[in-house]
């Protein structure tokens, strides 16, 4: 058990040119008893339970489950260790090949903790990275179809199969330059797709910024075992003056509570592509819902609208985020922008600049002549989603019935719920927005508004 004064000593896992001798340490805004550090379940759901592999392919390095014994080895380490040299890479070859060659601080870093969990027992970190699953928690271990399948209502299927393909794109691309121009650095045997994925999973569910240090990332063990709840404000951050990663809690723990941070202000579909769980459903003030927005392709002036558009860096479809409080100007932008009429052209180049949030002046943009129209356009498309979760809630239910699995079946069942849970979430999002655009609308047509 820790005394509330306690320093907890970690090495930060950060790009392997730097290295100061860093360590981890928790401070506390009320005085308490002491507390524990712990890996638990009661805000995201583990998906150890069943197997998320999209292939056969086992890994011969991390762990299966949450195991209680790699995190007391993880901690027994952190604590004999002290701080061990980490500006180097084992392989000092390796890590000059990819200097060369310029590559990119994330896919640096991918490469650098393969190569680490490659040599298991013999590499510094071997403890921590036994600790880490061999299946990362997020979209990335969702197949094609179950991504088609679970997640066709929600926008975040597309962010999903794009950051899929930006990671295999990352690695093909490091394939054909480096890896396979350097066999005996970089055996396809270790460096590989199904090796890349885990590493990319792993960095983008567990990296903290670090907003002291100019925005460098780095892993930090032990600290990136915290669990995150909506509850709370408070973050990692390195503090200069200690030279320690330092987090602050908010409020007073009792001893062996579990200690929360905050992942960010993120959607629930922003938590579940990354790291692979859904807040319980009305705690995430942060909520938000992509709604999809596509000029008419029938539009007399949709060629002169698409290049006003793509001048700020837009295209012919956007997708604007909705929350409960409201949406943001830029959506409005767009919005007025696709039903303005030819007789506004000269209006065009200012519309499309708010809708990219790329203009100087930040005001309340208006067109009364236009507005009810422009109401109306997002209500259509608000209305538009909210068939798509009621088409995918009502038949949720029935899915998978025919899976004669029982590991299939299992997997089914868990990945349907995350699915279910986040359309849930974004669907009252969808219902608050059309309530409200419903009312302006009313009040518009009765004459309240327009007077």
């Amino acid at each position: 058990m820790a005394e509330a004064s306690r320093t907890f000593h970690a090495t930060l896992f950060s790009l392997p040119t730097f290295s100061p001798r860093l360590h981890f340490k928790l401070s506390y805004s009320h005085s308490h008893p002491s507390l524990h550090l712990k890996r638990a379940r009661s805000v995201q759901r583990s998906i150890s339970e069943t197997k998320t592999m999209s292939s056969d392919t086992t890994l011969p390095w991390g762990c299966d489950i949450d195991s209680l014994e790699n995190a007391e080895a993880l901690q027994k380490w952190l604590s004999d260790s002290g701080l061990p040299p980490q500006k180097d890479w084992s392989s000092p070859e390796v890590g000059h090949v990819l200097k060369q060659h310029n590559v990119a601080d994330l896919p640096l870093l991918a490469t650098y903790l393969i190569s680490e969990a490659n040599l298991q027992k013999s590499s510094r970190w071997s403890n921590y990275i036994s600790s880490l699953p061999r299946q990362p928690y997020s979209l990335l271990y969702w197949t094609r179809s179950e991504l088609d399948r679970y997640l066709k209502a929600s926008q975040i299927r597309l962010r999903a199969i794009e950051r899929i393909a930006d990671i295999t794109g990352t690695f093909e691309d490091l394939r054909r330059r480096i890896f396979s121009k350097h066999p005996h650095l970089f055996p396809k045997e270790v460096f590989n797709l199904v090796t890349f994925r885990w590493s990319f999973g792993i960095l983008l569910s567990r990296l903290i910024y670090l907003s002291s240090m100019d925005g460098k990332v780095a892993l930090v063990p032990w600290a990136d075992m915290l669990n995150h709840s909506c509850e709370v404000e408070t973050y990692l951050n390195y503090d200069k003056s200690s030279q320690a990663v330092v987090f602050t809690t908010d409020r007073a723990y009792q001893s062996g509570e579990q200690v929360f941070i905050s992942y960010g202000k993120k959607s629930n579909a922003e938590l579940l592509l990354s790291y692979g769980f859904v807040p319980k459903e009305g705690t995430n003030l942060n909520d938000s819902v992509e709604l999809p927005l596509s000029l008419k392709i029938s539009d007399k002036c949709y060629k002169q609208k698409l290049k006003a558009l793509k001048k700020h860096g837009l295209s012919a479809s956007q997708c604007y985020p909705l929350q409960i409080s409201g949406w943001p100007l830029e959506l409005m932008a767009y919005a007025y922008l696709t039903v303005s009429p030819p007789s506004m052209s000269k209006q065009f180049e200012e519309m499309a600049a708010m809708a990219s949030n790329e203009s100087i002046i930040r005001k309340d943009l208006r067109y009364p002549e236009i507005e009810e129209k422009a109401l109306q356009f997002i209500l259509d498309n608000c209305e538009s989603s909210i068939s798509k979760y009621s088409k995918f809630l009502k038949e949720s239910g029935s899915m998978d019935l025919d899976i004669t699995s029982q590991e299939l079946q299992n997997r089914g069942v868990f990945l349907k719920q995350l699915a279910v849970d986040l359309c849930i979430s974004e669907q009252k999002i969808l219902h608050r927005a059309q309530y409200i655009l419903k009312r302006r609308l009313r009040d518009m047509r009765s004459g309240e508004l327009r007077a």
